[in-house]
């Protein structure tokens, strides 16, 4: 019996929330250290944004049982509160007000004086590069502009706990590398941070362990090299000279190595799955004996996308709107006053 970890960030035994009929969260067990960056990764409508506003106490858990950081979900929502920041996946801010307004805003809403909430405001659009957009109308911010604000206003008092609900969405490259650089930096200074995302790509940029849900469960945990060896040793490429002689390649590595061997677009590609890594040589030796001249021959670990369509049998959909059924119900759940973002 595997010993958990001690004082953990978040720990959920059974959690469940239903909207009407339909059940968003079915019986999720997650713990999750204090100290770096845990994902969670699922398709739309997984459960992924339900989990997140239980766990932040904008939803009301129907069962199960949630701590964070100590406190009880459901007996001690303001201590909870006091200690997490949460950016939801669309940005809380006031379009009308400059970047400068809207940290100031929120900083006298947290108790800062003017001064204090000013000051901290510049800094903190310094530290994200919006210096000289301070004064300009959130309005005309960019994508990637506006989702680092939001994030700036999360941070006015350094939380212990960090929820990033699919925090890059929508935004160009160069910008959601910039997020990351911000997440990085967030977790050096000691926060903890929970992430969803469907972003493969950022899963394995950043995330030292993750949960995959799926239907309102978690199918798998570990860490994303644990989770790519579930799915095999490797993927191995290999791409032939001549075409004519793909078929006889592709019937000789089928023997050798005892898998489904994959014809791709590509008239000379061929590609599969292996289960043991050692079957790759012999595949290349049985092509060279075979008088097969090869121009690639790769022996490569599987992606994330393989190991999310291998455990969910769904591509990742980054660019979804509205991960939950509670993107559409949560207003109605007993928390309709509240914000999605910024709590503190």
């Amino acid at each position: 019996m595997s010993v958990l970890p001690a004082d953990p960030a978040i720990e959920t035994r059974g959690l469940i929330k239903s909207f009407g009929d339909t059940t968003a969260v079915d019986g999720v067990d997650l713990t999750i250290p204090r100290g770096g960056i845990y994902g969670v990764l699922g398709p739309n409508g997984a459960g992924k944004t339900t989990v997140i506003r239980m766990l932040a106490t904008l939803l009301r858990p129907d069962g199960g049982q949630a701590t964070v950081l100590g406190h009880d979900v459901f007996a001690e929502p303001a201590a909870i509160r006091e200690k997490i920041a949460l950016t939801g996946q669309f940005a809380s801010l006031d379009e009308d007000l400059t970047g400068i307004e809207n940290l100031v805003l929120l900083g006298r809403l947290l108790g800062f004086t003017a001064r204090n909430a000013r000051r901290r405001g510049q800094e903190l659009l310094e530290a994200f590069n919006l210096a000289e957009a301070a004064s300009r109308q959130v309005k005309k911010y960019s994508g990637g502009m506006r989702r680092r604000l939001d994030i700036a206003g999360s941070l006015l008092v350094t939380p212990e706990l960090m929820f990033l609900d699919e925090p890059t969405t929508g935004i160009d490259p160069r910008s959601r590398n910039q997020v990351w650089d911000i997440i990085r930096t967030l977790v050096g200074s000691g926060t903890t941070v929970l992430l969803t995302t469907q972003y493969l790509e950022e899963a394995d940029q950043l995330v030292d362990r993750l949960a995959v849900i799926d239907h309102g469960r978690v199918i798998a945990e570990g860490t994303p090299g644990q989770l790519k060896a579930q799915v095999g040793s490797g993927a191995l490429t290999v791409r032939v000279v001549e075409a004519a002689q793909r078929e006889e390649a592709a019937e000789l590595l089928t023997q050798t190595i005892q898998a489904q061997v994959i014809r791709e677009s590509d008239p000379t590609a061929l590609t599969a799955r292996l289960n043991e890594g050692s079957r790759a040589a012999a595949a290349l030796t049985a092509l060279e004996e075979a008088g097969i001249a090869v121009e690639t021959f790769a022996l490569g670990q599987p992606s994330l996308d393989e190991v999310f369509l291998a455990l969910t049998g769904k591509k990742a959909e980054p660019e979804g709107a509205g991960d939950d059924v509670a993107d559409s119900e949560a207003g109605s759940a007993g928390h309709g006053d509240e914000t999605e973002a910024n709590i503190r």
